[in-house]
């Protein structure tokens, strides 16, 4: 029986040109945090090893290319809360994400003004990347509550939104350790009173 061609399965990328994608993104987001957004593509493309066109091909335009850093980060951020999840002890888990976030933080501050050029303006873009982000947090916070760790009525929305917070709050070049401390501060005060 012949296969429609509008039922075929979508083909996956070929390693190679997978490998191409990860390349770019990873010198874009280099260039693009040094340089801002008017970092050289075809620079981005030399430094990853491929040509202008293979650049093009995978992000037709700066916009496109900006936006997949972006997305990239926030993607990794929420596969770490997956990984921390299966191979630490729950409050622990919650933890490194926690100190994880306050780096991934740090990077978007650093790549905003790349981000703030994208047409129609990053509100979009962040919009997008929050429900990972809740989603990563709540995912986190349930585990430890489920395990005793934390007290029953810890919020993952709070954590989320004091860790936010302190990064508008203060940002002043050390906020980042500042925000270290408050994850201790966080985690102490949500565990559980195991004696109660």
């Amino acid at each position: 029986m012949i296969r429609k061609l509008s039922q075929a399965a979508p083909r996956r990328p070929r390693r190679d040109a997978q490998l191409n994608h990860e390349r770019i993104l990873e010198v874009a987001k280099s260039a693009f945090t040094h340089h801002g957004a008017e970092a050289s593509l075809d620079d981005i493309a030399k430094r990853a090893g491929v040509g202008p066109g293979t650049l093009y091909r995978h992000f037709p335009t700066r916009d496109a290319l900006i936006e997949a850093v972006y997305r990239s980060e926030v993607e990794k951020l929420a596969a770490a809360a997956r990984e921390f999840a299966a191979a630490t002890p729950p409050i622990k888990a919650l933890r490194a994400w926690m100190l994880l976030l306050v780096d991934y933080i740090a990077a978007k501050h650093i790549i905003a003004p790349a981000l703030n050029s994208v047409a129609g303006g990053p509100s979009r873009l962040y919009e997008s990347s929050r429900s990972l982000i809740q989603g990563a947090m709540d995912s986190l916070v349930q585990h430890a509550k489920d395990s005793g760790d934390i007290r029953p009525d810890t919020d993952a929305a709070d954590l989320l939104r004091a860790l936010i917070g302190v990064s508008l709050v203060c940002p002043t070049p050390d906020w980042q350790q500042s925000a270290k401390r408050l994850v201790e501060i966080l985690v102490a005060g949500s565990r559980a009173d195991k004696n109660a």
